[in-house]
């Protein structure tokens, strides 16, 4: 027995969002839930955060931790999507709606198990049609190993991997992380 797969509009998605005590994602009408992190993994979005936080405060940049959705269209189709990356920054002025953000400028995914092949894939391809996008940092929560791809023109991205005692350079906020700032109190790694 086959049965239809329900779709949504934007309203609609936002609508219950706003009211779901679970996060959902949206995917050109259709809705999917989010799981929850491991310890690691809050520990290194919160590090990430409280460094970018406490960097930027009082300036034009505002940073936004897993709550905050970004609205962006899918790659090659006519699709919105809201995904809720683990960090996220815009400097944008405009960006000033209370449940997304329309112009991010870096965004940090904390790579799991469950989400990693849609990090690496679906969301860099998609995260990549962002104009205002200069940086995907995609932070590994095993290992000392942080990926960034950079847009150093419009449209060309660039990928560079960073470990141990290297330094993350954000030319998106002027700013950097070191490994320890990003894997403070990570035991084992």
């Amino acid at each position: 027995m086959r049965s239809p797969v329900p779709v949504f509009s934007v309203a609609e998605y936002l609508a219950a969002e706003s009211k779901s005590e679970l996060r959902h994602e949206y995917l050109g009408g259709q809705i999917f839930a989010m799981t929850g992190g491991s310890k690691a993994h809050n520990i290194i979005t919160l590090n990430i955060a409280s460094c970018l936080r406490s960097q930027l405060r009082g300036g034009a940049c505002d940073v936004f931790m897993s709550d905050m959705k970004v609205k962006l269209q899918a790659a090659n189709q006519n699709k919105t999507i809201f995904y809720y990356p683990d960090v996220v920054v815009t400097c944008n002025s405009n960006d000033r709606d209370d449940y997304f953000v329309n112009y991010p400028c870096v965004i940090f995914e904390v790579l799991s198990p469950s989400t990693e092949i849609s990090d690496r894939r679906e969301k860099l391809v998609n995260y990549q049609t962002i104009v205002s996008l200069q940086e995907y940092v995609l932070v590994s929560q095993d290992e000392s190993k942080v990926e960034v791809y950079r847009q150093d023109l419009p449209g060309n991205w660039t990928k560079e991997i960073l470990a141990n005692e290297d330094k993350l350079v954000l030319n998106s906020v002027n700013l950097s992380l070191t490994m320890t700032d990003i894997y403070e109190d990570i035991v084992g790694i």
